[in-house]
């Protein structure tokens, strides 16, 4: 660990569940020193949940001030849209001896944002930058253009993230396949990895984004890859039994 300096590309969620306010709780639960360049607000108006992109001069002011800020590792969150998408890949390039996380939210929870889901190609071409990435189900469909319906399908599919530049990946299925397992695929070129836990009755909100912080956090604290997974998916299933009664992600130190 070169320093304890992590930062986050991510927006904010107007609930404090996910998006920033996951991420930084995670650096902090890990000892780090964590920053953040807002890439959006959210709120819900007539129209639903609602993302607002970070202004383009904003975003490119923030990146600016953080340039020269010497980073043990970097995750990418919600980039609402291309601009954003861009300017981020030009950091993360400009940052290439840091691990960095691809979380690609492709798919909001809440309303299957359709311009989000038109960011396809711009975050595939993140892959041959970035450490892992880390979809969920819907995420992996929309990026390989695939239909995901059992675990040899996720594996195919992980296999076609790897085949697009991505060096690790991890999909995140959940409880599609079994009502009582939530199941992960890792991949890394080679081997496939699952990963399953209970699920919990808690609500969950944040988790992916608590998953991808974690796994940057314990890169920056010296695991490997499928070590850093394997430790964030204990991880976050802990923090889901936490949770409080309204469904916010409660964390405690072991």
């Amino acid at each position: 660990m070169k320093n304890k300096f992590i930062l986050a590309l991510s927006g904010n969620d107007i609930f404090s569940g996910g998006g920033l306010h996951a991420d930084l709780t995670t650096y902090t639960v890990n000892k780090l020193h964590g920053f953040v360049a807002v890439t959006c607000l959210t709120a819900v108006t007539e129209n639903g949940f609602e993302v607002f992109p970070t202004d383009k001069g904003i975003f490119s002011a923030q990146l600016s001030s953080l340039k020269d800020v010497d980073f043990s590792a970097i995750k990418i969150g919600l980039l609402p849209n291309i601009e954003i998408a861009q300017k981020s890949l030009d950091f993360i390039k400009s940052h290439s001896d840091c691990p960095v996380v691809l979380d690609p939210v492709l798919v909001c929870k809440e309303n299957h944002d359709l311009e989000v889901s038109q960011l396809r190609d711009e975050l595939i071409k993140f892959f041959p930058y970035v450490t892992i990435v880390t979809p969920n189900l819907a995420e992996a469909q929309l990026l390989t253009q695939t239909r995901i319906t059992n675990l040899e399908e996720m594996k195919a599919a992980a296999k076609i993230l790897y085949d697009l530049g991505a060096k690790h990946v991890v999909i995140k299925g959940g409880n599609r396949f079994h009502q009582e397992q939530a199941t992960d695929v890792f991949y890394d070129g080679q081997d496939y990895k699952i990963l399953e836990y209970p699920v919990l009755p808690q609500n969950n909100i944040g988790a992916g984004c608590t998953f991808a912080s974690s796994i940057a956090s314990q890169l920056v604290l010296g695991k490997s890859v499928l070590e850093a997974v394997a430790v964030s998916k204990d991880f976050v299933y802990q923090a889901i039994q936490s949770s409080d009664q309204y469904g916010v992600v409660q964390y405690e130190e072991n």
